[in-house]
């Protein structure tokens, strides 16, 4: 989609839809840009209004799929919303790798570089934290009284290139079997965070008597102690006072070396990109997400990577990802993820094709699949290369695919796991978190709440939905936002430090 074909009052996202997406709030007898068709009552902002009559049974089309079946008789003008539709379980036709075709790179002179931090092992970072990861939640407020004294007391002064301590806490880490999936994902999680390269430095911190120890984890994932990366525990130091002072003198003695760390030219095959939208509206999938979609295709041409996630919210949209898999067995590694949904919802007395949350509703998303379609775009147009399970450590450049739940914090997280040393976060609503160690550029998309939020957002594509931007424009924009940042300069998030909270791994199965 290259740009958005607009009336005086809807936007019209596809021939064969018999909706369109009211681009203002609409009144009664307000045209609707197609014949004589006028709306029949309010419809708000961004949501849908029939430009046809709609039978009992017959699908509603937006983007010329279908996102649900109407419930009763819906007549042209009318709003289509939660009251007169419902979806059924989701059934697409597969063409496994009928798209597939080798990402096309820019020749190698014609391909945009950025100031990164070049690490040891090869990666690259966009920022230079110390991180201290937590191995159980006992070991969550010695690790936050660390951060604190060097972040909030003075304990950074004369480190000037070190952007700050990031603790890693979280509420697991104990009362779990070694032997199950919750404990794979943990550790998975924890040590992709321990190797990601906007850290200069890591020191781990345990309680000692834990499930999850600190040595089956360094072991497991070949983690070497060093100079960068130490470990600890607070009942061989005996205790917290104890832990808290010699975790300063640790970090202290890592401080120069980090601070000595400087930025150098990198190629962008050096950025992992996270692809990230929350708090959605009924313009994510028209302005924001395909724009975001265009800027991850520009930087897969430049030889990055740009990473896709949220399983649930490509859920019914996912043929539209499998035939673009370079192949089939990429293809069926989605296809089993979305099986292993269908029977964890299940086991868990919920069901895959669940309807958006209030904010998608009162934002104009009326089911599942309208969000997911919506949110694949996000994706681009490239080649899918690769899908991961959750906080598996992504190891080929190009648009790839990670398994995540659809909450935003949970994918973050597992994204970052991975590797992605950037993110993107598009929203309609105003979602506001920040991804410590991970910048996040926030992007808003309408103008009214660009306006409403604007010191929480980045960039504003707003333009798209008044016609005032194309999405090509807004995506290039958000491709040269994304260089900059990566190259040191702050968003919004960073300027007020938020991020601290947003370290969410997934947690699987039962607490025993």
């Amino acid at each position: 989609m290259s740009s958005v074909p607009i009336s005086n009052s809807t936007i019209r996202l596809n021939a064969a839809d018999n909706v369109h997406v009211a681009r203002r709030p609409l009144e009664t007898g307000d045209p609707l840009g197609m014949g004589d068709a006028r709306a029949t009552g309010p419809v708000p902002s961004g949501h849908k209004v029939a430009i046809r009559a709609i039978g009992v049974g017959e699908s509603v089309l937006k983007y010329g799929q279908t996102i649900g079946y109407a419930t009763q008789p819906i007549a042209a003008g009318d709003h289509v919303h939660l009251h007169n539709i419902a979806m059924h379980e989701s059934e697409v036709e597969h063409h496994f790798a009928s798209d597939a075709r080798q990402t096309q790179l820019l020749p190698k002179a014609e391909r945009r570089t950025f100031q990164g931090y070049l690490r040891a092992d090869g990666q690259v970072g966009t920022r230079n934290y110390v991180g201290i990861v937590s191995s159980v939640n006992c070991s969550a407020t010695v690790s936050k009284a660390i951060a604190d004294h060097f972040n909030r007391k003075g304990g950074l002064d004369g480190f000037p290139n070190v952007d700050g301590i990031v603790a890693l806490t979280h509420g697991q880490g104990c009362a779990l079997s070694i032997k199950t999936e919750g404990y794979e994902v943990l550790t998975r999680t924890l040590s992709g965070y321990a190797r990601n390269p906007n850290f200069g430095a890591i020191l781990m911190i345990g309680l000692g008597c834990e499930t999850n120890q600190i040595s089956l984890i360094t072991g497991k994932f070949g983690l070497e102690e060093g100079p960068l990366l130490r470990t600890m525990t607070i009942q061989q130091l005996g205790g917290t006072r104890k832990t808290v002072e010699r975790a300063a003198e640790i970090i202290n003695e890592m401080l120069p070396a980090v601070n000595a760390m400087e930025r150098t030219e990198q190629p962008l095959s050096g950025l992992k990109l996270a692809l990230e939208c929350g708090g959605s509206d009924g313009y994510s999938g028209i302005s924001a997400n395909p724009a975001l979609g265009y800027a991850s295709d520009l930087l897969v041409q430049h030889g990055g990577t740009a990473c896709l996630a949220e399983t649930p919210e490509i859920y019914g949209a996912e043929h539209l990802l499998t035939r673009r898999a370079v192949n089939p067995a990429v293809a069926q590694k989605l296809m089993d993820r979305i099986a292993w949904w269908r029977e964890y919802t299940a086991r868990n007395g919920a069901e895959l094709n669940n309807n958006p949350s209030h904010g998608n509703k009162l934002g104009g998303l009326t089911t599942i699949l309208e969000k997911s379609l919506g949110a694949v775009a996000k994706g681009g147009s490239m080649p899918l290369e690769a899908v991961y399970e959750y906080a598996e450590i992504i190891d080929r450049t190009g648009f790839v695919f990670m398994d995540t739940p659809g909450y935003d914090p949970v994918a973050c997280t597992g994204q970052i796991a991975g590797g992605c040393n950037m993110l993107i976060f598009t929203t309609g609503r105003g979602s506001v978190s920040g991804f410590k160690p991970v910048p996040t550029i926030k992007v808003a998309t309408n103008t009214a709440m660009f306006e409403q939020m604007s010191e929480d957002m980045d960039i504003n594509c707003g333009g798209i939905v008044t016609g005032e931007e194309t999405i090509q424009e807004a995506g290039e924009k958000m491709f040269e936002t994304l260089i900059a940042v990566a190259s040191g300069k702050r968003t919004l998030s960073e300027t007020y430090d938020y991020g601290d909270n947003e370290f969410v791994p997934w947690q699987i199965g039962a607490v025993t």
